[in-house]
């Protein structure tokens, strides 16, 4: 392991700390990772544990080799939630793709529209996309959708417009700023007055 060249306090002694702990317990967090997720992770997961460590070095307890093993589980929980997030939106991007196939004959462009336009669904918030999906790919009308969504219609017709608006800009070009809310969550219950309720 290569330890960080500077220290929280500026002495060797946290160096001489976290050297010792590593010599005493990266075996046993190893092995406990091995029993837990593949070699690759596990050996990702060490270093970022061991690195913890250095950051939290006055929080490390004695004996230390208890709270290595929960911060190494907790990493590895994290780890298998993203790895689960990137599966969920490849498997997403695949059933989209496999719902809207390339008619025969197509031109160049036409693929590279759908393409941006999948890249641009899959920067969506899992409520934008939700509620472009519901009347786009199941044909819903936005009663339809908002009863499927858990939300009332006025507040679909909200979620929607944004939702459209900010594919649109996403499939122009790459966005630089954030969503409207933090993915998976909308803030548009409470924010703008609802739109009139035609149909989409």
């Amino acid at each position: 392991m290569s330890i960080p060249d500077g220290t929280p306090d500026g002495t060797a002694e946290p160096r001489e700390r976290l050297s010792a702990l590593w010599s005493a317990h990266a075996v046993r967090v190893q092995a406990y990772l091995w029993r837990r997720t593949d070699p690759d992770t596990a050996q990702d997961v060490l270093s970022e544990t061991f690195l913890v460590a250095w950051r939290r070095l006055d929080d490390v307890p004695d004996p230390a080799l208890p709270w290595l093993l929960v911060v190494a589980r907790n990493l590895v929980r994290n780890a298998h939630r993203a790895a689960r997030r990137r599966r969920t939106l490849d498997e997403e991007l695949a059933s989209l793709a496999a719902s809207a196939p390339l008619p025969e004959a197509a031109p160049e462009a036409l693929a590279v529209e759908r393409d941006g336009l999948l890249r641009a669904l899959a920067h969506l918030t899992e409520r934008e996309r939700e509620a472009i999906l519901l009347v786009a790919w199941d044909g819903l009308a936005p009663p339809e959708a908002a009863a499927v969504a858990g939300c009332s219609t006025a507040t679909f017709h909200v979620r929607l417009h944004r939702a459209r608006r900010r594919l649109a800009s996403l499939a122009d070009g790459p966005a630089d700023g954030p969503a409207d809310g933090p993915a998976g969550q909308g803030t548009d219950d409470t924010r703008s007055p609802a739109p009139s309720r035609r149909s989409a």
